[in-house]
């Protein structure tokens, strides 16, 4: 494979990668969760104060994400750093487990297509009736649905990002008017007021377990920002952008989330409207607490609005996360950490076609799994993603460390340091038994199946990367052999100081 057909097409401008981002980070969750599991785990308070805590500790690892970006600026993001800092296992272990976080919010996305079809147009594609998973019934007409998105949207990323990446912005837009409008029609209902809020934490849990249920689950919520450095080889702007790109992603997902949650809990007492959801359920009805609230403002209109608004919110998240997952396994097959296979660019396209098929491989088992899937994706999800994060701020902070001449030294180590506490608190609540956002049994075995894939990938391939000379290893990952590294090897790393670190 030559180097010319290992490179990406420069094509991404500031509008689009934030739209990347922002869209990546409020996907299907946002509208299925504040009836499943926002309101009736935490209650109104509960979630506001978990998104406020969460978004302000993932900005500290968004910050240490700019860090890397800049030092460098390759796709791979997270797993790209990991090996600067601590070496190709290192770098095996958390790509790998990216790859699980973004794949399973692909999943999540598409799975929430059926539940959109059924409220928008029910019994249109409620034929076919195959089993049921967990109460919920999967009809061969909603796998259907869901395959076609599936492949449609690989398509579209397989012909490159250009085009995605204008989409990207449309969709975009059309998330965040649907979202406004969904509030405003739901503030303005006769029966809405604050009272209606009331608990605001949720009953039977005390305040700190309502706060930590919503914190733990950041990695999901605010995952999207890091689709950023995926991408970070197709900027048409300098890397030093995308810390604000990032942090206002961020805080424009923190406010586009407690708008939804708000909606929802405003229009009647939320309490009620979580009770009618579960009649509706043990009825057989398709129970979604937004969806519901759309109806009460708009009436028949309401499923426009909310089609718009969740629409957008499915295909940016399915959009965005192709984008992530195709690229992380790119850079992984450039170091050889994965099958050569995976790194192969279209020669036309440029774009890592066939990690993509790779992708749509893995998301085209979600159509048959039903709703159930949703909480294992979300467990499953914030795990990976976690560690990532984990990664990613251990190897900025190793980075600066060996870099004397960076300027405001103490204040980056402290973001590093405040990014490594929040990365490790979200995967500890979320793994230590007893803690209140530990992850089911399910979601458990998901993770053990997936790391038994990936125990598979890294010793069939660990031969052909550990003959490697360090020098051309890093070449693959990194794309230059100037960027120090910061791991032990058994040859000169070099001293060459680059741009990206002393600044």
């Amino acid at each position: 494979m030559s180097k010319e057909q290992l490179k990406l097409n420069k094509s991404l401008s500031p509008s689009q990668v934030w739209a990347l981002a922002l869209g990546s980070i409020v996907g299907w969750g946002c509208f299925v969760l504040p009836g499943d599991m926002f309101l009736p785990q935490a209650g109104i308070l509960g979630t506001l104060i978990g998104f406020i805590v969460g978004a302000i500790l993932i900005c500290f690892v968004a910050v240490c994400y700019s860090y890397m970006i800049k030092y460098a600026p390759v796709a791979g993001g997270a797993f790209a750093y990991a090996y600067v800092g601590y070496g190709p296992t290192a770098a095996f272990v958390c790509g790998w487990a990216l790859v699980l976080g973004y794949v399973a919010i692909i999943g999540i996305d598409v799975a929430a297509l059926a539940l959109i079809f059924r409220f928008l147009f029910p019994g249109v594609f409620e034929f076919g009736s195959l089993y049921f998973i967990a109460g919920w019934e999967v009809y061969t007409g909603e796998v259907l649905l869901m395959t076609t998105a599936t492949l449609l949207f690989g398509w579209m990323n397989y012909r490159g990002t250009s085009f995605a990446g204008k989409f990207q912005v449309v969709l975009t837009v059309l998330l965040t008017l649907g979202i406004v409008a969904l509030f405003t029609g739901s503030a303005s209902l006769e029966t809405a007021q604050i009272g209606n809020l009331y608990p605001l934490f949720a009953e039977h849990r005390t305040t700190l377990s309502c706060v930590l249920t919503i914190f733990a689950i950041s990695p999901f919520l605010f995952a999207g920002f890091d689709t950023v450095p995926q991408a970070a080889e197709e900027f048409t702007f300098k890397p030093e952008r995308a810390r604000n790109i990032m942090i206002v992603a961020i805080l424009c997902g923190v406010v586009l989330y407690s708008l939804v949650t708000l909606a929802v809990g405003i229009a009647i007492p939320y309490p009620e409207m979580l009770a009618k959801m579960d009649v509706m359920r043990a009825s057989g009805g398709t129970a979604w607490a937004t969806g519901e609230v759309a109806s009460m403002a708009f009436g028949k209109m309401g499923a426009v609005v909310l089609a718009c608004a969740v629409m957008g919110a499915v295909c940016t998240g399915i959009n965005g996360f192709y984008i992530a997952t195709s690229r992380l396994l790119l850079s992984m097959a450039r170091g050889r950490i994965l099958p050569a296979w995976f790194g192969d660019i279209h020669p036309v396209y440029r774009s890592p076609y066939k990690a993509i098929l790779f992708t749509v491989a893995i998301v085209l088992l979600t159509p048959f799994a039903g709703r159930s899937v949703v909480v294992w994706i979300v467990d499953m999800s914030s795990v990976g993603t976690g560690i990532g994060y984990l990664f990613s701020c251990l190897a900025a902070r190793r980075v600066l460390l060996g870099s004397p001449a960076v300027e405001d030294r103490s204040m980056r180590l402290f973001c590093c340091i405040m990014g490594t506490i929040t990365a490790v608190m979200c995967i500890a609540l979320l793994l230590i038994p007893g803690s209140p956002a530990c992850i089911g049994e399910a979601s458990r075995w998901c993770m053990v199946a997936w790391t038994g894939m990936g125990v598979f990938f890294y010793f069939s391939n660990k031969s052909e990367w550990a003959k490697l000379p360090e020098a051309e290893l890093r070449a693959n990952i990194l794309g230059r052999t100037d960027i120090p590294v910061f791991f032990k090897t058994k040859e000169p790393l070099g001293q060459v100081q680059t741009e990206g670190a002393s600044d």
